[in-house]
């Protein structure tokens, strides 16, 4: 009699080709995909199905606060959800209403709106805009070139990058780009039409570009004198990434006059949930009721589980000190960037950046890189891939560093030797 034994597991190369095969059949195909499947996370790590561990310096592109699988977001989202998971916004929660308060309190007087993402944040920002230009009929938004505001109509058309734009012409109507950190730029580009200005504290997408000092008090004073909202997209450079609640806290500390900047509204998103979907805007005032009731609205904005979440994961950055933390060890990290530059000019041309929001741009024309038509900062984050470590590219030449608040000091140099080897092997 023959034995019946039982079918085989499937081979890990079997779970991935299958994952991929899903992919392909039924998820519409607008992301440009690494060849990475991945099954689970531990702190600053994550797996793939075949078992290999990655050292994710990329947090899911500045989302992951708290790196991966973090307790107290697993606890607040399981006690929450035996209380309330959604309401409609037609009531008042206590968990929104104090999520609302500890943003207002780390950046100034003001009144908080939650949405699900940093895009539904900046048309927030937009209708606001909007709104407070209306009767005078001024309705253009000066953004600047290289900046990246969302994925919606409105924003690739506030977004300065002409890629995200094609194919998908007319533009909405109503904005503007102007060179970023050029202060005189921006005075000539206001026309009577002009209603905001809107920058990024630091470029991501574009590049990690921080704005200047200068740039931002001249901003401030510019849109003062022209009666002229300005507002910031805080989505990628807010939340402790430069080692303060907001960018600009960091850029303007300790420089004449900063302590008394406020930008007129900010949006925020990404490291505010910590993997779970939550975006918000804050207005300052005397703005931040030029959205009354019927105005504006989100169905998910601002659920008790998602405000639960952010308020705990805000609870730990500030228990935890990791706003000092991005502080401390993001100038180590731009300080070994910068010896990588030096000792490998042929491979690395600078690093920028603050705190944990970093940048290393590769030299142009790298022989080991020209048999490839790709560009350069997609072959050296595939190598790093191969080495274990995730980054993410910026444009043809930048890879960025935006890694979890809470990364360790033993992490950071794991990563840092790394990228070394996989940049010795490009000279």
């Amino acid at each position: 009699m023959n034995e019946i034994l039982p079918t085989p597991p499937p081979i890990v190369r079997n779970d991935y080709e299958s994952i991929r095969e899903l992919f392909a059949k039924n998820v519409v195909p607008s992301y440009g995909r690494f060849e990475l499947v991945f099954s689970h996370g531990a702190g600053s790590y994550v797996f793939d199905v075949a078992g290999k561990r990655y050292l994710d310096l990329g947090s899911g592109i500045a989302v992951c606060s708290l790196g991966h699988a973090h307790p107290a977001i697993t606890e607040a989202l399981t006690e929450q959800s035996k209380k309330l998971i959604h309401v409609s916004n037609l009531y008042f929660t206590e968990p929104q209403g104090r999520l609302a308060a500890e943003i207002v309190k780390r950046i100034g007087p003001g009144k908080v709106f939650f949405s699900n993402s940093g895009a539904e944040a900046n048309e927030g920002l937009f209708k606001a805009a909007r709104k407070f230009g209306h009767d005078e009929g001024r309705f253009e938004i000066l953004t600047a070139i290289n900046s990246f505001h969302g994925r919606t109509m409105a924003g690739i058309a506030a977004t300065g990058q002409e890629k995200v734009k094609k194919g998908f012409e007319p533009m909405m109507p109503g904005f503007r780009h102007i060179p970023f950190n050029d202060l005189e730029a921006a005075r000539n580009a206001i026309s009577p039409a002009t209603v905001a200005i809107m920058i990024e504290g630091v470029q991501g997408e574009g590049g990690i570009t921080p704005a200047t000092p200068e740039y931002l008090l001249g901003l401030r004073a510019l849109c003062d004198e022209k009666k002229l909202l300005l507002l910031m997209d805080g989505v990628q450079c807010g939340y402790f990434r430069t080692g303060k609640f907001q960018s600009f806290q960091r850029i303007l500390e300790g420089v004449p006059g900063g302590e008394k900047f406020l930008p007129d509204g900010l949006s925020m998103a990404k490291s505010l949930g910590g993997g779970f979907p939550i975006g918000a805007f804050w207005l300052r005032a005397p703005y931040q009721d030029l959205l009354g009731p019927g105005t504006h609205a989100s169905t998910f904005g601002g659920t008790p589980l998602a405000c639960a979440v952010a308020l705990k994961i805000l609870e730990v950055v500030e228990k935890e000190k990791l706003g000092e933390n991005v502080r401390k060890l993001g100038a180590w990290m731009q300080a070994e960037l910068d010896r990588l530059a030096q000792e490998y000019p042929t491979a690395v041309k600078r690093s920028r950046g603050i705190g944990f929001m970093l940048g290393l741009e590769l030299a142009e024309k790298i022989p080991a890189l020209a048999a490839s038509d790709k560009p350069a900062a997609i072959q050296v984050v595939n190598r790093l891939h191969a080495a274990g470590v995730l980054t993410i590219p910026a444009g043809t030449q930048v890879i960025r560093l935006l890694p979890s608040l809470n990364l360790k000091p033993q992490e950071a140099g794991e990563g840092i030797a790394k990228i070394e080897e996989v940049i010795k092997a490009l000279v």
